[in-house]
């Protein structure tokens, strides 16, 4: 069983009134670099609450971005359902349902309705997969739109690793006859007062685009299963195989190695998959990602967080994205679904890296 405190660390979110603080989880592989077999041990823990939980129905679960993509994808894989992510990303050629993620730094928040038209009639219940669910509020405002815009009557589940909810949000759930499922409870009456408490007073690095003409390896890998579409466990985990075995032989990687997978923003689960392959391998393996949260850090020893790195986005040259204390490693893949050729985003995550003692760089593309 984990506990609040091995799992939640409180971080201070910067330029926020909405919400103060920010609970980063550990063992999620988002914010802190941590090893998969850690990542994966805890999505697989929540998959055990709903094995059984639903027999007979149709489920889609849905991932929230961009924290929750991961965990909604391993839940999938594992449970072999039907599988798409919310995003904050431009699709060609699709319709989406909008709705708001409140207290985050950017609220707007989509799904593919053009997806959802096309499996509605056949599933029974949507199990939303959050890393945290505090008031409910989002999750209520989908569940609204969807069903405002069907007439189909489903069910509607949460599967959380950590479920803060006091008592009068949960009760707006348990009048709707919504389960929720999670690892741990937490309360966050003296989150605010914690995240307060700290210094922010960590090491801070501007984004630099140049182009130093450091060497990167790179490599495009063709069959890219996109989440962010409906998908299903089955094909989405065999997509990653491939992807894996791919960069496997084209990057000649051995053992024995320290190395990082880094996944960007939304693009998070085949970077944690790669990462738990190349660690059964023999390797000591490290994985997290790029994000859009801009988190203040600080030089205390317990808060979780104590180098920021700004970066300009892979996929929009003119987005703020951050990554936070990168470490030093033999050999770092990059793993992006990315499109966008401009050089900006890569040299300022590149620069990055390369500053923390990292000289081996591989960027894959998932195509």
């Amino acid at each position: 069983m984990y506990t609040e405190k091995e799992l939640a660390a409180v971080a201070k979110r910067e330029n926020n009134n909405k919400r103060k603080y920010l609970v980063v989880n550990r063992y999620q592989a988002k914010h802190i670099p941590v090893s998969p077999s850690k990542s994966l041990e805890m999505f697989g823990a929540l998959a055990d609450q709903l094995k059984g939980k639903y027999d007979g129905e149709n489920l889609l679960l849905v991932g929230f971005a961009e924290t929750a993509t991961a965990i909604g994808a391993a839940l999938a894989v594992e449970l072999n359902t039907c599988y798409m992510q919310t995003t904050r990303e431009n699709i060609d050629g699709v319709e989406y349902l909008y709705f708001l993620e409140e207290h985050s730094h950017s609220t707007d928040q989509k799904i593919v309705k053009t997806d959802l038209d096309r499996i509605i009639d056949e599933i029974d219940r949507i199990i939303f997969v959050e890393d945290e669910v505090t008031t409910g509020n989002t999750i209520l405002n989908i569940i609204k739109i969807i069903e405002k815009t069907y007439s189909k009557k489903l069910r509607f589940s949460i599967a959380s690793l950590l479920n803060g909810m006091d008592q009068d949000a949960a009760k707006l759930y348990e009048d709707r006859d919504i389960p929720m499922h999670y690892l741990v409870k937490t309360s966050h009456d003296g989150y605010t007062r914690i995240a307060d408490g700290f210094k922010g007073d960590g090491t801070y690095w501007g984004p630099d685009g140049q182009d130093r003409g450091l060497k990167v390896e790179e490599t495009a890998v063709s069959g890219c299963v996109n989440a962010r579409r409906l998908t299903d466990g089955t094909v989405y985990l065999s997509a990653c195989e491939h992807l894996y075995r791919e960069l496997e032989t084209r990057l000649n990687i051995g053992t024995d190695q320290d190395i990082l997978v880094l996944g960007t923003e939304e693009f998070m689960y085949p970077a944690i998959f790669t990462a738990k392959k190349l660690e059964e391998k023999g390797n000591r393996v490290k994985t997290h990602s790029t994000t859009r949260s801009p988190i203040a850090v600080s030089s205390e020893e317990e808060y979780p967080l104590h180098t920021r790195y700004e970066l300009a986005s892979l996929y929009d040259s003119q987005r703020r994205t951050f990554l936070y204390d990168i470490g030093t490693y033999d050999h770092v893949i990059i793993l992006t679904d990315s499109v966008n050729e401009g050089s900006q985003g890569i040299n300022t995550l590149v620069n990055a890296i390369y500053s923390c003692g990292s000289h081996k760089i591989s960027l894959v593309r998932w195509c």
